[in-house]
C-alpha cells in the first residue's frame, strides 16, 4: 500500500529558468540543515527524496503545475529493480518468464513495461536503486539470490541464454539498414523459416527496400526478423502496433508456434491480441512516469478481467478509482432515425487500385465503424468524404461541416495544448467532463506539442476533432500509439460525444474490441489490398462482425464477469460451437 509521500518534477513542463524558482524559495527552508530542493547542473530542480516530507507547498507555489505530491509504495522498497535518477522513474519487481508460454504485459505508458522488457532481455542492467553507482551483475545475482532471477541473470551474464528482441521503435529500422527485405532477414535471422516468412506474406515484399515499407509491413518485418533467430527467449514489444486486424491474428499465431519450443514475453495494449496470444498476464500499475509495480502472474482471462475491474484481488490492490463496465450490444434492428446526409456511391482511382463504394444514408447519433486490411482504401474513403481528396466523378459533395482526424499526424505549429485547444470551448463543464478528463488531458495543457509522445499527440488530435462543431466527425484509427487505459475510455467518450451532440460519426480501426463497442453498423472493405477495394454497407453490426469474423476464421464472445469482447482460442469448445451453428459473433 501507499505509504511515503513525495514530490516529483515533471521537466517537460518545468520552466526553472523563468520563475525565479519558486519550489525552492517556499520550500520549508531547512530540515536537518539541509535543503530540501537542490538544483543541477542542467539548472532543474531536485527534490532529495529522504528530505522531503510532502506537505505539498511546492505544488501549490510552481506557476507551471510542473510539481505534484505522490504516494510512494513503501513496502515495495526492497523490490525496487531500477531507478533511473532523482527524482526519476523506478520500476517494482519484474514479469515471470516462462519457457514453453507466452507472457503478456499491458499497463498505462510511461508505466515501466519497456523498462521491464530491457531489463529481462539483457539490454540494461538493473541498477536496484542505487542510481548513483554503475550496476552490474554480480550485485543483480546477490539480491536475487534463491530466486529463479538469480539463475536467469547469471545466464545473461555469462552469455549462456540466447534472446531475440522486437523494439518498440521500428521506425529506426530504415535509419540503420539501407537494403532490401531479403537482405535483411538473411543478415540478421538464423536459417530462414518459411512457415513464418509466408504466414506473414513477408515473401510478397521481398525485393522492396526496407525504407520504402510502410509502418505496416516494417512491423512484420521486425516481427520476422526477431522470430526467425534462433533463441531461448522472445521479447516483442508492441508487434500490433501499425497492423491491421488480418495481421495482428497472423502475428499471434506465428508467436504461439514459436512460444511450443521457446519463452515469449509480450508488451501489447491491444486486448483482444494479447487474450488471445498470451497465456499468462502481468498488470504494471503505479503513478506515469514516477514508478511502475510489476504484479504478479495472472492468467490472462483473469489478468486482462482485473485490469478492466481496476483490483488486483491476488495482492489486495486498487490501481484505478472505478469498475469499468461494458454493455452487451444493441443487436435489434436500428430504430427509425432521422437522416443527417447520404454517401452517394463514387469510385476513386490510383495507379494500379480503385475503391468503389456503395452510398447509403447516415442517421443522427448514428455512429459507423470500418473494418479491413491495410491498402484496401479505408483512409480513401476518409479523405474523399472530407474533401481532401476529389472521387473520379465529382459526385461527393456532401455539403455539411465534416471534423476528420487523419491517420498520420504532424505538428503544424509549436503551442502548446492549452493554445491548439484555446480555439473550443475545451474547459467548458460538459466538454470537461465528456472529453477532457477522460482523456486525462488536464497534465499535458502546458506541454508543446512537440514534446509529445505519440498517444498524447493523439489524444489532443481526438480532442481537437470531436470539439469542433460538424455534423459529421471521421477519425482514422485514434486508438494508434494509446495505451489500454485510453483506448477503453476513447470507446465510452466517442459514443456519448456524438450521440449527445445528435450528429454522426465513421470510425476506422484496427483494434476489434474498439469497433465493436462504439459501433452502431460496420462497413466492411472487401478485396485485394494495394489492387482494389470495395466498401460494403454500412450493414447492420451483427451480420456485419459475422462476416467479417468468418473470413478470419475466429469467434468472438463476451467475457461472462465482466461483459468485455474476447476472442475464442482457436479450437475451444466455445470455438467449434459457434462455428458449428454459424454464429461467430456473440452466439
Amino acid at each position: 500500500m501507499p505509504g511515503l509521500k513525495v514530490a516529483v518534477i515533471d521537466r517537460d513542463v518545468c520552466r526553472f529558468d523563468k520563475c525565479n524558482h519558486e519550489c525552492q524559495r517556499f520550500c520549508p527552508p531547512q530540515i536537518s540543515g539541509k535543503k530540501v530542493v537542490v538544483f543541477g547542473e542542467d539548472g532543474y530542480p531536485v527534490i532529495d527524496e529522504v528530505l522531503c516530507i510532502g506537505c505539498g507547498i511546492c505544488e501549490k507555489k510552481c506557476p507551471y503545475e510542473a510539481i505534484r505530491i505522490v504516494n510512494l509504495p513503501t513496502e515495495y522498497g526492497k523490490e525496487r529493480v531500477h531507478q533511473y535518477g532523482p527524482n526519476a522513474f523506478r520500476l517494482y519487481r519484474l514479469p515471470v518468464l516462462r519457457k514453453g508460454n507466452i507472457v503478456g504485459v499491458v499497463g498505462m505508458n510511461g508505466i515501466g513495461k519497456s523498462t521491464a522488457l530491457k531489463i529481462l532481455s539483457g539490454s540494461l542492467i538493473p541498477n536496484l536503486g542505487r542510481f548513483d553507482v554503475e550496476p552490474n551483475y554480480e550485485d543483480v545475482i546477490k539480491h536475487f539470490k534463491g530466486t529463479t532471477y538469480a539463475d536467469y541473470f547469471r545466464s545473461l551474464r555469462d552469455k549462456e541464454v540466447r534472446v531475440s528482441i522486437k523494439p518498440q521503435a521500428i521506425y529506426e529500422i530504415p535509419k540503420a539498414f539501407g537494403g532490401t527485405v531479403r537482405e535483411l532477414i538473411e543478415k540478421y535471422s538464423e536459417g530462414e523459416n518459411p512457415e513464418i516468412i509466408r504466414e506473414l506474406e513477408i515473401n510478397k515484399i521481398y525485393d522492396r527496400l526496407v525504407s520504402e515499407l510502410s509502418g505496416g509491413e516494417l512491423q512484420k518485418v521486425a516481427v520476422a526478423v526477431a522470430l526467425t533467430r534462433r533463441a531461448d527467449y522472445y521479447f516483442l514489444d508492441e508487434p500490433s502496433s501499425y497492423l491491421d486486424v488480418y495481421n495482428r491474428h497472423a502475428v499471434a499465431r506465428v508467436v504461439r508456434r514459436v512460444a511450443e519450443r521457446a519463452g515469449v514475453l509480450l508488451v501489447e495494449h491491444d486486448l483482444t491480441f494479447l487474450d488471445y496470444a498470451s497465456d499468462y498476464i502481468h498488470i504494471l500499475y503505479g503513478e506515469p512516469a514516477v514508478y511502475g509495480i510489476v504484479s504478479r502472474p495472472l492468467s490472462a482471462s483473469e489478468g486482462i478481467n482485473e485490469l478492466i475491474k481496476g483490483e488486483i484481488r491476488q495482492e489486495n490492490v486498487r490501481i484505478r478509482s472505478y469498475n469499468i463496465k461494458f454493455r452487451m450490444p444493441d443487436l435489434s434492428p436500428a430504430e427509425e432515425g432521422r437522416v443527417l446526409f447520404s454517401i452517394p456511391s463514387f469510385r476513386k482511382s490510383y495507379p494500379g487500385f480503385t475503391l468503389t463504394v456503395e452510398g447509403k444514408d447516415v442517421k443522427e447519433g448514428h455512429i459507423i465503424g470500418g473494418l479491413g486490411p491495410n491498402g484496401i482504401g479505408k483512409t480513401t474513403f476518409l479523405k474523399v468524404l472530407a474533401g481532401v481528396e476529389r472521387d473520379d466523378e465529382n459526385r461527393v459533395s456532401l455539403n455539411l461541416k465534416i471534423s476528420y482526424k487523419p491517420q498520420y499526424l504532424e505538428v503544424v505549429e509549436d503551442v502548446t495544448v492549452e493554445q491548439a485547444l484555446s480555439r473550443f470551448d475545451w474547459n467548458s463543464q460538459e466538454n470537461l467532463s465528456l472529453l477532457i478528463t477522460p482523456l486525462r488531458l488536464e497534465k499535458l495543457m502546458q506541454k508543446s506539442l512537440s514534446q509529445l509522445s505519440g498517444g498524447e499527440l493523439q489524444k489532443v488530435a481526438i480532442a481537437t476533432c470531436l470539439l469542433q462543431d460538424a455534423t459529421l466527425y471521421a477519425l482514422d484509427e485514434p486508438s494508434a500509439f494509446l495505451d489500454v487505459e485510453d483506448r477503453i475510455a476513447l470507446s465510452r467518450i466517442i459514443p456519448a460525444y456524438i450521440k449527445r451532440k445528435g450528429r454522426a460519426g465513421i470510425v476506422i480501426d484496427h483494434d476489434l474490441m474498439l469497433v465493436d463497442l462504439i459501433s452502431d453498423s460496420i462497413i466492411i472493405f472487401m478485396g485485394t489490398p494495394n489492387v482494389s477495394g470495395t466498401a460494403v454497407g454500412p450493414l447492420g453490426k451483427r451480420e456485419a462482425m459475422n462476416e467479417f469474423l468468418k473470413n478470419m476464421g475466429l469467434t468472438y464472445r463476451r467475457d461472462e464477469e465482466t461483459g468485455r469482447p474476447r476472442v475464442n482460442k482457436p479450437g475451444s469448445k466455445l470455438d467449434r460451437e459457434q462455428k458449428e451453428k454459424g454464429e461467430y459473433y456473440y452466439a
